[in-house]
């Protein structure tokens, strides 16, 4: 018997080696390459597909109509695609295990059904048992989603033909494989054939599909680098499993913006959608108590209010201990170092402990300002006030520095009932909205004003 041929590929970008290298020549990743068996000569002639264009011709001959889309029949859902589901496109959802991805699948299965769209969803994981388990706590379906539990691609296809959908949910692209691609379903060569199969059904036929994908423990896609780059667009659903909300992240969208965010709340019936975001990151925060202190981010477009608190304490150990909770703790230990230099408080010999309230993670430049007074306020135990917000970047000399979307952020203030919003003073001049107090400041040591 024949010895099978393995060679290694790198999970990063899918380039091929007969050896193992540290470092892969294509993408520089290191420590990137696994083994595998080398695809069988007869499946390497498949790999040529048309996208609809077989001939050479001229860009200005090319028709540029705009894309068909269709509603998802969730708000949220449809935002964060760009206006709805583009006809023909090749979308990759992923997450964490247990996240919610097939939940708000199926809820997409059950809108779009509803609407009159011929719907198949593809399960490479669960029985129509537990899809049926899953679909009666969402509710009764008023369209009718056609199951199949399959893994093998090719009776897929013949399926996909006879039942002729206008929309394919495949779940998970890990679990299948072609037949004639002589490796272990989840593997790199059987990812990139059938994915690679899947685009050209897509674009072939006219027919939406959606590939839910695992992700590693770094937080990205399995597989070959290569699969994010195949599909037209590109969706993370991420969250807390202690948290109740969820968020749909676009990081990749050839039919829309990457900057808009949906918003979700996990329930017993399903996935719900959270239209006032700030509303819900604000409920049970408290009123005129020192260290805390209520921001404005921006999440894509859509600019969010959330509580900021702290607390400063003299600690009883000779080491003070620092700790924070949804941002990052280098950043708070800056801060820190900034108020004690430009500020003149003593806070080496006390312990600090930063949270954001509701369990979200921020990351933006523009939260310094609210941390800082966290800070301060807890420190004087002074309280900033209700109806305040504010924002702004916090730079080493202790300068206030300006801000993307000040506008929309104190617009948000506004629309939630907030009297004052403190802001960089470079911000300031552009800011013409009436109903609202808006303060500039320009240096961290007008912070003592403020309390």
């Amino acid at each position: 018997m024949a010895k099978e041929k393995t060679v290694y590929f790198c999970k990063e970008c899918g380039f091929e080696s007969p050896k193992w290298l540290g470092q892969c020549p294509g993408c520089k990743a290191w420590n990137s390459f696994a083994e595998g068996l080398a695809p069988a000569k007869e499946s390497k002639g498949k790999v040529s597909r048309s996208l609809g264009l077989s001939e050479v011709t001229s860009l200005s001959k090319v028709s540029a109509k705009e894309e068909e889309r269709f509603s998802s029949g969730i708000s949220e859902f449809d935002r964060v695609l760009g206006g709805g589901i583009v006809k023909g496109s090749l979308v990759l959802v992923g997450g964490d295990p247990g996240i919610g991805k097939s939940t708000l699948l199926l809820q997409v299965c059950k809108e779009t059904s509803a609407a009159g769209k011929k719907v198949l969803y593809v399960s490479g994981e669960e029985s129509p048992r537990q899809i049926k388990m899953r679909a009666d706590r969402l509710g009764e379906f008023a369209g009718d989603v056609r199951l199949l539990a399959e893994t093998d691609l090719d009776k897929i296809l013949e399926n996909i033909k006879d039942e002729k959908p206008d929309l394919v949910v495949i779940d998970s692209i890990q679990t299948m494989f072609i037949s004639s691609v002589d490796a272990a379903p989840g593997s790199v060569s059987q990812v990139r054939e059938a994915t690679l199969t899947l685009m050209n059904l897509a674009k072939g036929e006219n027919i939406t599909v959606f590939l839910v994908g695992h992700v590693t423990k770094e937080g990205v896609v399995a597989g070959p680098r290569t699969l994010e780059h195949m599909v037209d667009t590109v969706l993370y659903f991420e969250g807390e499993n202690v948290a109740s909300y969820r968020m749909l992240r676009a990081v990749k969208n050839r039919f829309g913006s990457t900057n808009e965010v949906g918003v979700f709340e996990m329930s017993e019936k399903g996935l719900r959608e959270v239209l006032n975001p700030s509303e819900y990151m604000l409920a049970g925060s408290p009123a005129d108590e020192p260290g805390s202190v209520v921001t404005c981010i921006m999440e894509g477009t859509r600019p969010m209010l959330i509580e900021v608190q702290a607390l400063v304490s003299q600690t009883n150990f000779n080491l003070p201990r620092r700790a924070a909770a949804g941002t990052d703790y280098n950043r708070v230990n800056l801060l820190m170092a900034v108020l004690e230099k430009r500020m003149g408080l003593s806070m080496g010999a006390c312990d600090a402990y930063v949270n954001i309230a509701g369990g979200i993670k921020v990351a933006e430049p523009g939260l310094d300002l609210a941390i800082c007074l966290a800070l301060v306020s807890s420190y004087k135990n002074r309280a900033m006030g209700s109806g305040t917000v504010c924002f702004g970047e916090v730079g080493l000399t202790g300068e206030i520095r300006g801000v993307g979307m000040a506008m929309a952020r104190v617009a948000e203030a506004k629309k939630l009932g907030f009297k004052t919003v403190i802001l960089p003073a470079v911000n300031k001049s552009g800011i013409n909205i009436k109903g609202i107090n808006v303060i500039g400041i320009s240096s961290i040591r007008e912070l003592n004003d403020l309390l």
